[in-house]
C-alpha cells in the first residue's frame, strides 16, 4: 500500500465535532476532578494514616515510591498494547470500557483503605492497576479529539485538555481536605450520619465520588458519536492484514525513522527522570523541612500539602489558559517546548531551597505554568506530523520512550529521599532540568523538528 498521508485531514464536521469534544472535555473533566480527590486522599492516607510518626520516614518514603512507581510501570508496559488496539477498535468503546473498570477499581480502594493495615503491595497492585487502565484511556482518548477537531481549533483544545488536570488539582486538595475532615467534625457534634461518625476519617468518602465521577463519564461517552479510522489494510477481504504484534511495532519504526522528533522524545524522558519523584519528595518536604515554617504559621501537615498542590494547579491552570487564548507559536513551535523546560527547570531548583511554606507555593507555581505551554506545543507538534490512522500506534510508543524514565526516575527518589533532605534533591535535580533542556536549544536536529516529513524516505506502511 502507499505510505501513508503525513499531514491528517480535518474533521469533515469541525463544529458538531467540536461540540462533541466539548462533551467529551467535560466528562473527562469530571472523572479527573475525582481522581484528584481521591489521590490527595491516598497521599494523606499514607502520610498521616499508616506511617504518622517521624521514625516511620524511609517506610513513608518505600510506600510513596512503590505506589507511584507501579502505576508508572503498569502504564508504560501496556502503552504498544493499548495504542494498537486504539487504532483497531471503536474508541468510544474503549473510553467506556475504561471508565467502568476505573469505577470498579474505585470501589475496591474504597474497601482497601476501611481494612485493617492492609500490606502495602495491595496498594502497589491497586496503582498499577490504575495506571494500566489510563494508559488504554489515554490512547483512546489522545487520539480521539484530534478526529473531532478541525486543525485551526487545535491549539486551542490542546490548551484546554492541559488546563484538565490543572483545574482538577486546584479544586481537588480542598475539597479532599474537607472530606477528609467530615468524620471528626461529625463526631465532635457537627451533626450527620451515625455511619460517618464511625469512620476514622473521610478517606474512603473520596474514593466512593472517584467511582460515582467515572460512572457518569461512561454514561456521558455511551451517548456521543466518536470517529475512529477505517483502516484499509483492515477490511473485510484485504489481502496480508497485519497482526496485532506487527502494529505494535509500527509506532517504533515510525518514529525511529525521524531523527527530530526522536531527539525531542529523548528530551522528555530526561526531563521527566529529573520531575518524576515531585509526588514523592513534595509530601517528605511538608512534613520535615517545612515542618517549622508551618508550626509558625500555625498550620498543619495536610494545609501545608494542599498549599503546594494547589500552587502546582493554579500555575498549570493560568498556563493552560494562557495556550488557550494564545493558541501558541505557530512557527518554531519547538522553542515554546525548550523555553518553558529552562524556566521549569530552575523554579524546581528553587522550590527546594525556598525554606518557606510561600516561597515554595510560588516556584512550584511557576513550574505549573511552564507544563502546559511546553505539553501544548509538543502535542501541536506531533499531531501535525503523526496521521491520523497512525496516531494510536505512533503515541503509544512516544510516550513509552517519554516516560520510560519514570519508573527509573521514581524508585531513585525513593532511596535519595531516606538518605538525604528532599529539598536536597529538588534542587540538583531543577538545575540538571535546566542545563539539559538549554543545551538543546543549540542541539541543530531540534531545529528540524518541523520539517516536512519525507515519507517517501522512509515509508511506514499501513
Amino acid at each position: 500500500m502507499p505510505p501513508a498521508s503525513p499531514v491528517p485531514p480535518a474533521p469533515a464536521d469541525p463544529n458538531g465535532g467540536w461540540r462533541t469534544f466539548l462533551w467529551l472535555w467535560s466528562s473527562q473533566a469530571l472523572s479527573v476532578l475525582g481522581s484528584g480527590l481521591s489521590g490527595f486522599a491516598f497521599n494523606i492516607y499514607l502520610t498521616q494514616t499508616r506511617f504518622p510518626l517521624e521514625s516511620q520516614k524511609p517506610e513513608l518514603a518505600a510506600a510513596l515510591s512503590l505506589t507511584a512507581l507501579g502505576w508508572a510501570l503498569a502504564a508504560i508496559i501496556g502503552a504498544p498494547l493499548a495504542g494498537a488496539l486504539a487504532d483497531r477498535l471503536d474508541r468510544r468503546r474503549m473510553m467506556l470500557t475504561c471508565d467502568l473498570l476505573n469505577a470498579a477499581l474505585s470501589a475496591g480502594a474504597v474497601a482497601l483503605v476501611l481494612s485493617s493495615n492492609p500490606p502495602i503491595w495491595l496498594f502497589v497492585l491497586f496503582t498499577a492497576a490504575l495506571g494500566l487502565v489510563g494508559t488504554f484511556h489515554g490512547s483512546a482518548f489522545d487520539t480521539s479529539y484530534s478526529s473531532l477537531v478541525n486543525r485551526e481549533r487545535l491549539p486551542r483544545a490542546n490548551g484546554m485538555m492541559q488546563t484538565l488536570w490543572s483545574l482538577s488539582g486546584l479544586l481537588s486538595p480542598a475539597l479532599a481536605a474537607l472530606l477528609i475532615g467530615l468524620p471528626a467534625l461529625a463526631r465532635s457534634g457537627g451533626g450527620g450520619p451515625s455511619w460517618l461518625s464511625g469512620l476514622q476519617d473521610g478517606v474512603p468518602l473520596a474514593f466512593v465520588i472517584d467511582g460515582l465521577s467515572f460512572a457518569v463519564a461512561a454514561s456521558v461517552v455511551w451517548r456521543l458519536h466518536i470517529p475512529s479510522p477505517v483502516r484499509a489494510d483492515l477490511a473485510k477481504g484485504a489481502a496480508n492484514k497485519p497482526s496485532l504484534w506487527a502494529d505494535m511495532r509500527v509506532g517504533w519504526t515510525f518514529i525511529l525513522a525521524r531523527r527530530p522528533l526522536l531527539h525531542l522524545l529523548l528530551t522528555f524522558a530526561s526531563v521527566n527522570l529529573l520531575t518524576s519523584g515531585v509526588g514523592v519528595l513534595h509530601p517528605l518536604l511538608v512534613k520535615f523541612t517545612l515542618a517549622p515554617d508551618l508550626a509558625a504559621r500555625g498550620l498543619t501537615v495536610e494545609t501545608g500539602l494542599a498549599t503546594l498542590w494547589t500552587a502546582m494547579s493554579a500555575g498549570g491552570l493560568a498556563g493552560g489558559l494562557l495556550i488557550s487564548a494564545w493558541g501558541g507559536l505557530k512557527r518554531q513551535r519547538v522553542l515554546g517546548v525548550l523555553v518553558p523546560m529552562v524556566l521549569a527547570g530552575a523554579a524546581q531548583a528553587l522550590s527546594g531551597i525556598a525554606g518557606t511554606v510561600l516561597l515554595t507555593a510560588a516556584a512550584i507555581a511557576l513550574f505549573g505554568i511552564m507544563t502546559p505551554i511546553m505539553n501544548a506545543h509538543s502535542q501541536s507538534i506531533w499531531q501535525a506530523q503523526v496521521p491520523s490512522e497512525l496516531q494510536g500506534r505512533v503515541f503509544s510508543v512516544r510516550r513509552l520512550i517519554a516516560q520510560f524514565t519514570v519508573p527509573l526516575g521514581t524508585a531513585i527518589v525513593g532511596v535519595l529521599a531516606a538518605r538525604f533532605a528532599p529539598g536536597s534533591v529538588l534542587l540538583w535535580a531543577g538545575v540538571a532540568m535546566a542545563a539539559v533542556s538549554a543545551l538543546q536549544l543549540l542541539n541543530p536536529a531540534m531545529r528540524r523538528v518541523e520539517d516536512p516529513l519525507q515519507v517517501g524516505a522512509a515509508p511506514v506502511r499501513v
